[in-house]
């Protein structure tokens, strides 16, 4: 299997690099195994104290790979690919060690996901963020669970909706990013040294009472939400709508 995630180690730092070019990073079944693999080996990792998921290119992560999901796979296939993300995120989640999305490129509908899962997110200027899913026929289902406990309502309630484009200090506004900066690799160096300076168990418990009412309510909706992507997915308006934009034509709903 090509690695489309790289794995490294540098002092107390272990590093998630999204490098998927062919399709823009996007959420694979070989890149979220590998993200699995990769959260693995950094809790495995003697000294690492934070796991910093960053990419190659000029996209952190377009979302569903469209062209795998739009194939007419059984129901079950589709219930297999949404459960994989739902415990991917749910793996971020629960780490025992801070995850830092360090982002400089665009993110598109899944992609979101992974930033409302990270602890600490620096997006840089070149960081563009939309939640399209409703333009192919599907919904934020799975990614609700980490974004909603993040967003303001009143984001959420317009950016579901409209899958409109915006930057990263309107993403710093509505809580989905900690904060928007010129140079986010500066950014990210100086957030770990600070990390560092913590003890496992310190950075362990610290950052489980951030984390516990938003598992708390990811496991209450988990199942529902995940059923609910999966039949989304294998609709034929869903299929309508993702052969619609890898074919780059408007979309034709059947009212």
């Amino acid at each position: 299997m090509r690695a489309v995630v790289h794995y490294s180690v540098k002092g107390s730092v272990a590093r998630l690099t999204l490098d998927s070019p062919d399709n823009r990073n996007a959420l694979s079944t070989a890149l979220v195994h590998q993200l699995h693999q990769g959260l693995t080996d950094a809790v495995e990792e003697s000294g690492v104290r934070a796991v910093v998921l960053d990419h190659t290119g000029g996209t952190f992560c377009a979302g569903a790979d469209l062209a795998e999901a739009a194939g007419r796979a059984p129901r079950d296939v589709a219930a297999d690919r949404a459960g994989e993300l739902t415990r991917l995120l749910r793996r971020i989640l629960e780490l025992p060690m801070p995850v830092i999305g360090a982002i400089d490129g665009h993110v598109r509908a899944g992609g979101l996901g992974l930033v409302g899962a990270c602890d600490i997110v620096v997006a840089g200027p070149a960081s563009t963020f939309a939640l399209t899913e409703a333009r192919i026929g599907v919904a934020p289902s799975i990614i609700s669970l980490t974004l909603l406990p993040k967003m303001t309502a009143r984001a959420a309630g317009r950016y579901f909706l409209t899958g409109e484009k915006f930057g990263p200090v309107e993403a710093a506004e509505i809580g989905l990013i900690t904060t928007a900066a010129d140079d986010v690799a500066a950014t990210v160096a100086a957030l770990t040294a600070e990390i560092a300076k913590g003890s496992p168990q310190g950075l362990a418990a610290s950052k489980a009472l951030t984390t516990a009412p938003i598992l708390e309510s990811f496991d209450s909706r988990a199942r529902e939400l995940t059923e609910q992507s999966a039949r989304l997915f294998v609709s034929e308006e869903a299929r309508e709508g993702m052969l619609a934009f890898l074919q780059r034509r408007p979309p034709k709903w059947v009212d």
